[in-house]
């Protein structure tokens, strides 16, 4: 805790006023990686160069390589009325055994359980992510749950995550998990990878050295946007702010 404090601290001295703090909470690690439902939480997390693969994006974006979008999403936990239920109940929701984590035959398993629609598949192959997931709260009172972060390459299989837990696949067959506990903020980001941060630092970093040829004719208009957009997709033309 006093690591990450102190990285914490080191990093919004360097933004100073660039940045307004909005929330801060403070995860912990729970048993075995647990959520507070009872649960282990992220068992199908790629590892290794599966990890990497699952994450970091590639040739398909080559201007972005290197980077990565990271989602979030705060939260909070119903658990009196998560707790009221049984633990074969809990188990259908989840799809895997509570106590030893052995996920549910597909026989058994509910088609609503929470570990059928986080599975994304495209063409036969499915699409993974990388979950790190922290418990937060206090055992006095309060807000209490999980403050969900997703790794991916992509957008997308975050996108149809959501999309299946809230509607359904097929509609209908929400995530019955969404009973006991409900987001309270969510953000998608844009993670740039170091050499991309360090081409924006030179390519803004003033030169005291005269121009050696005529300046440009910017009657045309501009050839490169300077409103602080990073003309990512969407984002194109809309200046960012802090």
């Amino acid at each position: 805790m006093g690591i990450c404090y102190e990285l914490a601290a080191q990093i919004f001295a360097q933004l100073g006023d660039s940045v307004t703090l909005i929330d801060e909470t403070h995860g912990f690690r729970y048993f075995d990686l647990r959520d507070l439902t009872g649960f282990v939480d992220g068992t199908e997390n790629p590892v290794g160069d599966a990890s990497v693969a699952a994450t970091i994006i590639g040739e398909e974006d080559q201007a972005f390589a290197g980077g990565s979008y990271v989602m979030v999403q705060k939260y909070i936990h119903d658990h009196a009325a998560w707790n009221s239920l049984t633990t074969e109940v809990q188990e259908g929701i989840i799809g895997r055994k509570k106590l030893d984590d052995v996920e549910l035959d597909d026989d058994v398993k509910p088609a609503y359980a929470h570990n059928i629609l986080t599975v994304i598949e495209e063409n036969g192959e499915e699409l993974s992510i990388r979950r790190h997931n922290m418990p937060f709260g206090s055992a006095g009172g309060g807000e209490s749950g999980t403050y969900f972060i997703g790794y991916a390459r992509s957008p997308r299989p975050m996108e149809l995550m959501l999309e299946n837990m809230v509607v359904g696949r097929p509609p209908g067959t929400y995530d019955r998990l969404l009973d006991f506990t409900h987001p309270v903020t969510g953000s998608l980001f844009f993670v740039p990878s170091m050499d991309f941060l360090a081409a924006l630092a030179a390519d803004d970093a003033p030169t005291d050295a005269a121009p050696t040829t005529a300046p440009p004719d910017l009657s045309a208009g501009p050839t490169r946007r300077r409103d602080g957009s990073l003309n990512i997709g969407s984002l194109k033309g809309s200046p960012l702010h802090g």
